[in-house]
């Protein structure tokens, strides 16, 4: 029987019950929430389950919702039933005051880098990661630049042209 959103759905919810909220299916994708302490342990149960087998982790990454006070850093899991050819998203959502994750990198090696990366750019520090340190920064960067706390452009500019932008 082919694995579907429904089933994964419903074995998540055997488990996990109302501790998983969020539930979409964007283009088809299976996307969904959970207080960032269950990380590892809905990671855990989505790898050690027979019947769902996501045992591969495709993408690893932060967003920042500057207006989501007490919510302002995201981290995305996107992973990959390799035999079923299954993705599903899965989203934590984390404090920027206090932006601490617990690391998914002794279950996916392809985690170690990506929460390197994801801590360069977005300061998402992941407790119990082995070697966690700025992977493309220089290490005397003291902020992260993926943050949106600059703004897009210097609006005092004199030397651009807005028709080339789209403005009048």
């Amino acid at each position: 029987m082919a694995l579907t959103n429904e089933i994964i759905r419903s074995r998540l919810m055997e488990k996990f019950g109302e501790q998983l909220t969020g539930w979409e299916e964007p283009y088809g994708m299976l996307t969904f929430t959970s207080d960032k302490d269950l990380n590892l342990k809905v990671l855990q149960f989505l790898y050690d389950d027979v019947e769902l087998g996501f045992k591969f982790m495709t993408d690893l990454c932060a967003v920042h919702y500057p207006n989501e006070e007490g919510k302002e850093l995201a981290v995305v899991y996107h992973l990959h039933n390799m035999k079923e050819n299954v993705r599903i998203r899965y989203k934590i959502f984390t404090g920027i005051e206090k932006p601490d994750v617990y690391t998914a990198s002794a279950l996916f090696s392809a985690a170690n880098w990506m929460e390197r990366e994801t801590y360069d750019f977005f300061g998402v520090n992941f407790l119990g990661h082995p070697n966690l340190k700025r992977i493309l920064n220089i290490d005397e960067m003291d902020y992260f630049p993926l943050r949106k706390e600059y703004p897009l452009e210097d609006q005092k500019r004199i030397d651009k042209d807005d028709e080339m932008f789209g403005r009048d």
